[in-house]
């Protein structure tokens, strides 16, 4: 894992926000951000990840942004955090990890135990789409969706879970899809990886209940991201006719949604699947 570049601003936090409340600005970044929340967001670079990344730094908190692809984007998605914290004194690292290595989920959990001492929330978003027909799929693009999708969510959970256990406090956020619990023909593969992310969802979070920590899952109809707005206009058209909202998604509606399964107010809250679809359920 390597690039990491940090911003941090040094005033009061509000304390309006849904998110463990903050103490006032510290004297050094370094004590400002080891007083606020600190999450870990992967495939933060880009569609759902960045507005989840946006989303937590303007509710004050310091965000972890995982990423594997171009490095710009990532930093597009810190410049956003800065904008959206403004004086909240929040701290923010681009950091690139494989999230199919369990090396980087390390490298990527203690990074943020570098910069706060602590790891309030992980957000799983990292997630890619190799589509075909079962017949002609090859077994690589099953056997990568699933590492990534699904291993992946397994590994960084994994990464986080022993220090939420010492602080007896966290927040796991798992995204997974309307695909994994209706199918889609073309999808087995993704299908199959957001299904098992389900559950996992549902076994951690029997797993780590008693200790205060919520595992919970958002599950994505079809939302607005370069990936849906690539395909062909017939079937744009098909799928937004089969949606009881008549409308796609935005990548903040599902941001929302992260945000509140990370809030005290879901505390009782942990094994679910909230489905952000606009009623395809």
């Amino acid at each position: 894992m390597t690039d990491q570049n940090t911003s941090s601003k040094d005033t009061t936090q509000d304390t309006n926000t849904a998110l463990p409340d903050t103490a006032s600005a510290a004297d050094t970044a370094k004590a400002d951000a080891q007083s606020i929340p600190t999450a870990i967001v992967t495939g933060g670079s880009g569609g759902i990840g960045r507005s989840v990344c946006v989303a937590l730094a303007a509710k004050g908190c310091n965000v972890m942004i995982g990423y594997s692809g171009h490095e710009e984007n990532a930093e597009e998605t810190r410049r956003l955090c800065v904008e959206a914290a403004g004086n909240s004194g929040a701290a923010f690292l681009i950091c690139r990890a494989d999230v199919s290595k369990k090396a980087d989920c390390a490298a990527l959990s203690q990074a943020a135990m570098e910069l706060s001492g602590r790891i309030d929330i992980l957000v799983n978003c990292a997630g890619i789409t190799r589509d075909g027909l079962l017949m002609t799929m090859p077994e690589e693009d099953f056997d990568t969706v699933l590492d990534i999708n699904l291993k992946g969510t397994f590994l960084m959970s994994q990464a986080v879970s022993r220090q939420m256990l010492r602080q007896r406090y966290g927040r796991i956020i798992n995204l997974s899809s309307v695909v994994g619990i209706h199918g889609n023909a073309g999808q087995t593969n993704y299908a199959a990886s957001k299904a098992g992310v389900i559950g996992f969802t549902r076994s951690l979070a029997k797993e780590l209940a008693g200790r205060k920590i919520t595992v919970n899952a958002v599950a994505p109809g079809f939302i607005e991201t370069k990936m849906t707005e690539a395909m062909p206009e017939k079937a744009r058209e098909a799928v937004l006719a089969s949606i009881p909202a008549k409308r796609a998604g935005q990548p903040q509606e599902v941001a929302a949604a992260v945000v509140f399964l990370a809030s005290f107010e879901a505390a009782y809250i942990t094994g679910q699947v909230l489905g952000v679809d606009g009623g395809m359920e």
